[in-house]
């Protein structure tokens, strides 16, 4: 019995020691599921490869974002410039389209210059413009901050845009407008639409637009100016470019070993880079990361625009959700959806495909049939040894060929308007005072302005006119003539007038100058001077208003009004 009772005591105790172990490998279990489940519940499980779910809310947002860019420009500058009383209207643009197709409004001249001004009434220009600029601004707004869209809204916003390319605007906003378009669900308002997963070939468009991008812009320097391949373009490209800013002059002075690393790297990544799309996931994201990098480090050099923003957006479709994952918020809105999405597909739950996400494969594969078509004309212009740049070859503008700086301008000019109100313009003794424009080089001791990505068109097109005559730019001598009536529209895109508060000026002329940046630590630089200038010449010789009649009228531009003490 004693034996007995010594195997049962000794069996009692095994079954607890064994009921002990499995209750804390229980607790122990049930403690990593809590955990996982709360790991889970923070959304740090993290999302798997290949989908591009988050990759599409990043794309809206960005092309969004450069949408109410544009369109706060329109709405800030297009009266001035080609309002009722611009120095370019469009009225008279349309007008001249009219007479060349034959006299009426229809589908050759909808063909020749796509825009919604053809249907709207032409009456109060202004007016039609400030609308088209704000319902733009008030649909880019909505998309950026929410950060859902759908086709209707997209192909809005193109509509609106294409109604102002023709006038100035960027074409490659277009053509990233237009894929935008085919990111989304026809009508419904989700960051994650289950239904309306985002289409792979849209990805791939994307995609071709960077690699189109930067071997247009990299093709077009190897094969124009000699500074590209002796590698000293960024010897001068600073100084010289459209709008310098405050970094632009500090860049300008660096080691010439530094320029010519610069130079060479920008080959590398216009020319090499972009190919590692095609080489995988990992050297996609990397091509993708140098291009971002690259717009960046543009960006921080000068005021281009908002080009080097616009160009960030393909460059993002080279990251799946998995990269972008970190710009959201865990366990939470978009990222717990696909989390919640990919759970089901791993575990082969993916709803039937609908009538209508069949539909949507048949539009994105047409899609894709679409842009290799009219990709041929891009890629034969790429080949080509006289290769164009920033040319379209479909009315629509929906695949187009880029490149910029094909050539770099060695000197810096400068067009300065100057008034007097002197009675004898030749006479010695005459005060000329300058206006100053709101960006573009002018008085030398002011700073050069920080404004990207944020763009003044007149600024700009001034750029253009330095380098040509007043002859090839005549708006030139328009603008002249509104300053000498001391025209509030014109008045409106510049800095400075000197005669604020005063009687116009008489005379009006246009000086040609030569600027260089001054050397940091020289005594002109502790003198406040960020600029040293010299006078080339005469731009245009001094006019006045009784002076340019007939040349406004041979023009069929309106006379301003000559002051009464002055007639």
């Amino acid at each position: 019995a004693r034996p007995n009772t010594l195997l049962m005591a000794e069996s009692s105790v095994r079954r607890r020691h064994v009921d002990s172990r499995k209750s804390e490998a229980e607790s122990s279990a049930s403690s990593q599921d809590t955990g996982a489940d709360t790991e889970k519940e923070k959304g740090c499980v993290s999302l798997h490869t290949g989908t591009y779910w988050l990759t599409r809310v990043v794309l809206l947002r960005f092309v969004a974002f450069i949408y109410f860019l544009a369109f706060s420009v329109a709405y800030n500058q297009n009266k001035q410039l080609i309002g009722e009383h611009g120095l370019m209207p469009c009225k008279n643009y349309l007008n001249s389209v009219k007479r060349y197709v034959g006299g009426k409004i229809g589908m050759a001249a909808l063909a020749y210059t796509p825009s919604i001004l053809w249907f709207l009434d032409w009456n109060n220009m202004d007016a039609k413009l400030d609308g088209i600029a704000l319902v733009g601004m008030a649909l880019s707004g909505f998309v950026l901050v929410a950060g859902i869209s759908n086709m209707v809204i997209m192909a809005t916003l193109w509509v609106l845009y294409h109604s102002l390319v023709n006038v100035g605007q960027l074409c490659q906003l277009l053509e990233t407008g237009f894929l935008a378009i085919f990111l989304c669900p026809v009508w419904t308002l989700s960051q994650v639409p289950r239904r309306c997963p985002p289409s792979l070939i849209c990805i791939w468009t994307f995609r071709w637009l960077i690699i189109r991008i930067m071997l247009g812009a990299g093709l077009i320097k190897i094969r124009g100016d000699k500074c590209w391949r002796d590698l000293t373009c960024m010897d001068y490209h600073y100084e010289t470019q459209p709008v310098p800013n405050p970094m632009s002059y500090y860049m300008h002075r660096s080691p010439w070993w530094f320029h010519r690393f610069e130079t060479l790297s920008n080959h590398v990544i216009e020319l090499i880079v972009p190919f590692f799309t095609f080489l995988g996931r990992r050297m996609c994201m990397v091509n993708g990361a140098i291009q971002i990098l690259f717009q960046v480090v543009l960006i921080v050099s000068g005021n281009l625009s908002f080009l080097n923003w616009l160009t960030i957006v393909p460059s993002l479709a080279c990251f799946d959700d998995a990269a972008l994952s970190f710009l959201f918020c865990s366990g939470t809105g978009a990222k717990k959806a696909v989390l919640e999405i990919q759970s089901e597909d791993a575990g082969g739950r993916t709803p039937k495909p609908t009538k209508g996400m069949l539909i949507r494969r048949v539009v994105n594969v047409s899609l894709g049939v679409l842009i290799g078509y009219l990709s041929l004309p891009v890629v034969m212009n790429l080949l080509s040894s006289k290769q164009m740049m920033n040319t379209s070859f479909d009315p629509l503008r929906i695949v187009n060929t880029y490149g910029a700086f094909g050539s770099i301008t060695k000197e810096r000019t400068e067009v300065i308007f100057q008034g007097t109100l002197s009675l004898d313009p030749k006479d010695p003794e005459a005060i000329w005072e300058e206006y100053q424009f709101l960006c573009k080089p002018g008085d030398i001791y002011r700073r050069p302005c920080l404004i990207s990505p944020y763009h003044y068109r007149l600024d700009w097109l001034m750029w253009f006119a330095a380098f040509q005559t007043y002859e090839q730019s005549e708006w030139v001598i328009h603008i002249a003539g509104r300053l000498l009536s001391n025209d509030s529209t014109v008045l409106s895109l510049l800095d400075h007038n000197p005669f604020q508060g005063r009687d116009p000026p008489r005379w009006v002329r246009g000086e040609h100058y030569k600027y260089k940046f001054s050397q940091p630590g020289s005594a002109s630089a502790a003198q406040g001077k960020w600029w040293l200038r010299k006078r080339i010449g005469a731009y245009f010789p001094p006019v006045d208003l009784e002076g340019l009649r007939g040349y406004f009228q041979s023009r069929n531009w309106p006379h301003p009004h000559i002051p009464p003490n002055r007639s």
